[in-house]
């Protein structure tokens, strides 16, 4: 344990605390308990913070079912901390408004005497590095990982006077506030960059991008014109395996056998905007090549489980990778060259496009790197390997990741607990198919502005690190007693928490013995 500074002492939560305060679970409310015309909130792990109420959730029950669970009520300056990730530990000081609050099971409430510790220094304390390490230490479970309000109160804190907790608070607000007002703009510009984004990919997608070049260039076929045409050779080239295959048999073809041929699903452009001349609409399906395998999903569970991860070999692409583009590096998972082969169906291959089927909603999307060996996409992955002169890989990507496509994804995904989208309603995703000519150079310009815009948000990104990181050291030295002057007329803690002690002490005493005077009086 690190030596205090002068007047400082150490002490576990409940020794802060005198009998007449509070350090409980909050309580078991379900949902058949809950009530969203109910006058009492009902406070979950999303409105708590790192330092801050969110006030995320939006439950409510009525204040009979309360008191009939005996709940506990909240009050103004209540420290909430939460016993479950993310992050595990982290606290926020309970605002009070017009509502009355409770909260749930896995939040921990600290209500004491603010004569005996300032709640906003307990609250700054719980959020710093320092002590989250110490709750991660005593953290337990199997599915989600928590910490017992048990073995949260043995944990020691250092307390300071009084009087200098509250010069801590007051520098720490000061400090605080201004590393908010830096984190508050980095965050507005991050939203503005992603919302330029989606504007680019808009433009891109439905024809404004390239309006200029349309004026001056006239394709040598027009997306209607190719998709027809490749459609024409997909039949074709179906119908020639056929007569092969009846050849090869020693077979007549039967009569009427090309009205088996499988026709690709036709794309739902119900409710999409109206394309430029020369565009046209197409299926997934459509634009999807013919080889076997070109549209598919990642493989079930049951063939392809942890136990099946090596070291090296035939690397593994799961969500993450598609949603961050990040393909390879140490954290790469991978299977042996025969479980490859065996998991063929699930393979990519560079140039293939990418699409996360899973998430909130699922749809991102992304180009599988040239850069990449061979690889197997895992569960809740789909796979597009499109016809190669009838769909840019990048421009398919363009789509998907734009409004046009998460507008379709959206209604067509399902589930509780996971949102999926299925690879059958995705066939039919509709995705505008401009002249060849044009959706290279739609790739270019998109790539060129994207680059620019994804290099300003790495910028702000770590920008944003560092600010988490200023953060961590300002509490660090805050609860070092480095970053306010120490007056040694402070009445130490020491004094303090003998003091409450002996508070508690009396309390106690006082109602045990009211409790004998009644007995003796019946």
């Amino acid at each position: 344990m690190s030596e205090l500074p002068n007047g400082w002492a150490h002490a576990c939560l409940p020794e802060l605390i005198s009998s007449s305060g509070v350090f409980v679970d909050g309580d078991w409310i379900e949902s058949k308990d809950q009530d969203q015309d109910g006058g009492v909130r009902l406070i979950q792990l999303a409105d708590i913070g790192d330092g801050r109420y969110v006030n995320k959730s939006n439950r409510y029950l009525t204040h009979a079912k309360a008191v009939e669970l005996g709940c506990t009520f909240l009050k103004r300056g209540d420290v909430l901390i939460a016993r479950m990730p993310d992050p595990l530990g982290r606290a926020c000081i309970f605002p009070g408004d017009s509502k009355q609050a409770v909260t749930v099971v896995d939040v921990c409430v600290v209500r004491g005497n603010a004569e005996h510790f300032d709640h906003p220094w307990l609250m700054h304390f719980i959020n710093s590095s320092a002590f989250r390490a110490d709750i991660h230490s005593l953290q337990s479970g199997s599915t989600r990982k928590r910490i017992s309000r048990g073995n949260l109160s043995t944990l020691k804190l250092p307390v300071p006077p009084r009087a200098e907790q509250t010069r801590i608070v007051e520098k720490l607000e000061e400090l605080l506030s201004d590393l908010d007002a830096g984190v508050a703009e980095l965050k507005a510009a991050q939203k503005k960059l992603a919302q330029y984004r989606q504007s680019l990919l808009k433009a891109a997608v439905e024809g404004a991008l390239t309006a200029e070049w349309r004026k001056h260039n006239t394709p040598a076929e027009t997306g209607a014109q190719l998709l027809e045409r490749i459609l024409n050779e997909r039949r074709a080239r179906w119908e020639a395996k056929q007569l092969a295959k009846f050849k090869e048999q020693g077979k007549t073809p039967p009569k009427d056998w090309q009205k088996k041929y499988p026709e690709p699903v036709p794309p739902d452009t119900a409710n999409l905007p109206a394309l430029p001349d020369g565009w046209v609409w197409a299926s997934i399906e459509q634009i999807a090549s013919d080889e076997r395998y070109s549209l598919s999903i990642g493989p079930f569970g049951s063939n392809l489980k942890v136990p099946d991860y090596r070291d090296s070999g035939v690397p593994l692409v799961f969500v993450r990778n598609i949603r961050s583009g990040n393909y390879g590096g140490e954290y790469t998972k991978y299977v042996t060259p025969e479980k490859a082969i065996e998991l063929s169906a699930h393979s990519v291959a560079a140039g293939d496009v990418l699409v996360t089927k899973m998430g909130e909603p699922p749809g991102d999307a992304d180009v599988y790197p040239d850069d990449q060996p061979p690889a197997i996409i895992t569960a809740d992955c789909i796979k597009i390997r499109c016809w190669r002169d009838l769909m840019s890989p990048g421009f398919l990507k363009s789509v998907v990741n734009s409004n046009v496509g998460k507008r379709q994804i959206e209604p067509i995904t399902q589930g509780v607990a996971q949102k999926k989208v299925s690879l059958g309603r995705f066939s039919s995703l509709a995705v505008p198919v401009p002249p060849f000519e044009e959706q290279a150079l739609i790739v270019r310009m998109v790539n060129k502005v994207d680059r620019d815009a994804l290099e300003q948000l790495a910028a702000i990104e770590h920008s944003l690190k560092q600010s988490t990181a200023q953060r961590q050291n300002i509490l660090r030295a805050a609860f070092a007693g480095q970053l306010v002057p120490q007056d040694p007329n402070d009445e130490p803690a020491s004094v303090l928490l003998e003091r409450i002690r002996t508070e508690r002490a009396a309390q106690t005493t006082g109602r045990k013995q009211k409790g004998r005077r009644k007995h003796a009086e019946a």
